[in-house]
């Protein structure tokens, strides 16, 4: 029970996949306009990052290691990660258009989501058993759903704010989300 506190706590708080490893932040910046594509895309991390989890430690432990190909594992890795966004792609065009077509380009680049892939290493380096990859690439599914609904409803606050013209847009985000980054490395001597 210790070690799956540690994995939940750490994995939300202390070393937040986007304020604190600082991947992700392509669709972080990008997607986070408002709360309901970044929920959305919240959603579509989340599944894609779990299946990934697990699908990828399968790949490493049944094929990539008995093959002793190990270093092949960010190749590998990389297509499982492209094949679930496709899938993902594929359903939300189908059943959720409107969600797919505010997420635009950014959906697709969920394949080159580093984070998706960092977690799929990181549960590798660090010897997570095939429960606890899944359980890492959920909570890290959720901690970056909650950085990114976090600077989406911020974001919206600020649309209002009457900020110089040289603040507006890009560089008040930024300001944002590196305050908001500072207070979550405030977690790091938790754990």
């Amino acid at each position: 029970m210790d070690k799956t506190l540690i994995v939940i706590l750490g994995s939300m708080f202390v070393s937040n996949i986007v304020l604190t490893q600082f991947l992700g932040i392509c669709s972080f910046l990008g997607v986070s306009k408002d709360i309901k594509s970044s929920l959305g895309m919240g959603g579509a991390v989340t599944f894609v990052m779990i299946l990934a989890s697990a699908i990828t430690w399968l790949v490493y432990t049944y094929a990539l290691v008995p093959l002793d190909i190990g270093y092949m594992r960010t190749i590998a890795f990389i297509l499982t990660i492209a094949s679930l966004v496709q899938l993902v792609e594929m359903f939300m065009k189908k059943n959720m258009n409107a969600m797919y077509k505010a997420m635009g380009v950014y959906l697709p680049l969920i394949t080159t989501n580093c984070a998706i892939l960092g977690i799929a290493i990181l549960n590798i380096q660090k010897d997570y058993s095939f429960i606890y990859s899944v359980l890492n690439g959920l909570v890290n599914a959720l901690a970056y759903t909650l950085a990114m609904v976090l600077i989406a409803g911020l974001r919206e606050r600020l649309e209002d704010a009457d900020l110089p013209d040289a603040m507006q847009g890009l560089p008040i985000l930024l300001l944002v989300a590196s305050s908001m980054a500072i207070a979550f490395m405030g977690f790091s001597g938790i754990i």
